[in-house]
């Protein structure tokens, strides 16, 4: 039997117990839920799902047609408000992420997909990172990793992502795209794309226009694109970054390497905001997520779609060969 996915539950107050309830009528059979089994009990009968969830210790007790749950830390819907701020609530998304993380290294579970952890709970219980690339790349050890959006319209990963725009400016450099292209390379090779095509877009309006509105191009960006290009990856660029999406979201290339956060989010989200999904790349295991925040406004109410989960989940299956 193929191992399981382990899907992290995120922060308690916010959509994700109600996503993962929703995508449990197909994957409940792959899948371990790390989080709080008192918050999916309670939800489960609050809104009807009907399923049989059962408490475990460890990913081999998992039990074909319950929704098992490992209990990480004994959260319960008592002790916090839906929709609101906790600090109770940061931790307990950490200690979930972190020993999913830990039965992904020794290999008790295929993939870890993960649901939105809120980042100022997370930093009121006293974690002090910017989001779950962070926590993953120091947790499993990794020196390099890249986030990529992942979405059947659109594909990027990013040179930088949770830093100012004035860092995020500073971190353009040849190393860094060198390395992201790379790693979002081996990803497209995983998902059957046999000759990746990628795009580097610009940093500065019209890729600087030969130097006149900045040398990042000159300087890193088109070093990067000639290294790649002698290594013999399919990689073109600097474009201008106002055109380079909408030639990739047209079928031109296959992914856009951003050069900083929101260059790279703003086009994706309006491209497909709910088809949308997080893949982590560099780490030594495979880890996806879904591609929007906590949404306090309306959690507990049984709306959020699951959209984005169910694709983060389909992303991971197809990454880890299942």
């Amino acid at each position: 039997m193929e191992k399981r996915i382990g899907i992290t539950m995120g922060d308690a107050a916010g959509v994700g117990p109600e996503i993962i309830l929703k995508v449990m009528d197909r994957y409940r059979d792959e899948a371990v839920i790390y989080g709080s089994f008192d918050v999916l009990a309670v939800c489960n009968e609050r809104f009807g799902c009907n399923y049989v969830l059962k408490r475990i210790d460890n990913a081999q007790q998992a039990e074909a047609g319950k929704v098992n749950v490992i209990d990480v830390t004994g959260l319960k819907c008592a002790d916090f408000t839906v929709g609101q701020l906790s600090a109770l609530c940061g931790e307990s998304a950490f200690r979930f992420l972190e020993r999913a993380i830990s039965d992904a290294m020794e290999q008790k579970i295929s993939a870890i997909v993960t649901c939105p952890l809120n980042k100022e709970a997370l930093r009121m219980a006293g974690h002090d990172y910017a989001g779950h690339t962070e926590i993953l790349r120091d947790l499993t050890g990794a020196d390099r990793c890249a986030m990529l959006l992942w979405s059947e319209k659109l594909k990027t990963i990013h040179v930088s992502t949770h830093v100012s725009l004035a860092e995020a400016i500073r971190r353009v450099s040849k190393e860094r795209i060198v390395e992201v292209t790379r790693l979002a390379h081996d990803i497209l090779i995983k998902a059957g794309f046999s000759e990746p095509r990628i795009a580097v877009a610009g940093l500065n309006p019209h890729a600087g226009e030969n130097g006149l509105f900045g040398r990042e191009e000159i300087d890193e960006i088109i070093p990067a694109v000639r290294q790649l290009t002698a290594e013999g990856l399919n990689v073109s660029g600097p474009l201008s970054p106002d055109v380079v999406f909408l030639k990739c979201a047209r079928g031109e290339y296959d992914l856009v390497v951003a050069m900083y956060h929101d260059q790279g989010h703003i086009p994706l989200k309006l491209a497909d905001f709910d088809g949308g999904v997080n893949i982590t790349c560099g780490l030594p295991i495979i880890r996806t997520s879904v591609d929007h925040g906590t949404a306090f406004d309306i959690a507990g109410r049984f709306i959020a779609r699951e959209d984005s989960l169910l694709k983060a989940i389909e992303a991971a299956r197809m990454i880890a060969g299942q």
